[in-house]
């Protein structure tokens, strides 16, 4: 089972889930901490929820970094992974991240058993969830909460900091996902590239 089984069965679900919601979008490689991480799935629509997608041939080596950074940003984490790490995934995240096992094979189909539903996230940090703006996108929301006097010209750092200190979190999490649905060429790439679709489109894993 590689990563791309996994990702397709993952993808597949959210479609039947999600199917005929215009206000959800999935994205796949969202970039979070300034796009310095990606997360492996992220669904965006009334909570901005993460994905962490693990098949039988990845290793957990990398998991307690991701999720002490996931938990800064994500409403709600899902950990989906085979089988043979259950046991030792279950030391490294916390009580609230759902789990949900990848079983089966590329030949004969990879199924997903969801073992533990996500709860809300009670440690997420309103200046991580800034920093998943853009610069123009934080002044967008700057001006309409009548904070850019004096900020339009400083760099995103300094803008999404005024943004965490002076609004509200959960007006900060509405005006952060509002703008992620909106934006356009994400990561900067071509259209093919650009690992982003809305789940009532066609899902395809990538390669």
């Amino acid at each position: 089972m590689h990563d791309r089984d996994v990702r397709a069965a993952v993808l597949n679900w959210l479609g039947d889930v999600h199917a005929g919601d215009a206000d959800t979008r999935v994205v796949q490689e969202m970039g979070i901490w300034a796009g310095s991480v990606r997360v492996d799935i992220a669904v965006i629509n009334g909570e901005l929820c993460g994905f962490e997608l693990k098949s039988e041939r990845d290793t957990l080596e990398r998991l307690p970094a991701q999720a002490e950074l996931y938990n800064q940003v994500f409403d709600r984490v899902t950990l989906v992974i085979a089988e043979r790490h259950a046991t030792k995934a279950a030391g490294i995240i916390p009580d609230w991240w759902g789990v949900s096992l990848a079983c089966g094979s590329a030949a004969k189909g990879v199924s997903l058993d969801h073992e533990r539903q996500p709860a809300r996230n009670p440690v997420s940090q309103p200046i991580q969830i800034a920093r998943l703006l853009w610069r123009a996108e934080a002044l967008v929301v700057l001006d309409r909460h009548a904070l850019s006097r004096g900020y339009r010209s400083r760099p995103v750092g300094i803008l999404v900091q005024r943004l965490a200190a002076e609004l509200p979190v959960d007006v900060l999490r509405d005006e952060v996902r509002a703008a992620l649905k909106a934006r356009q060429g994400w990561l900067g790439d071509t259209p093919t590239q650009q690992r982003k679709m809305p789940v009532h489109a066609n899902l395809h894993p990538v390669e």
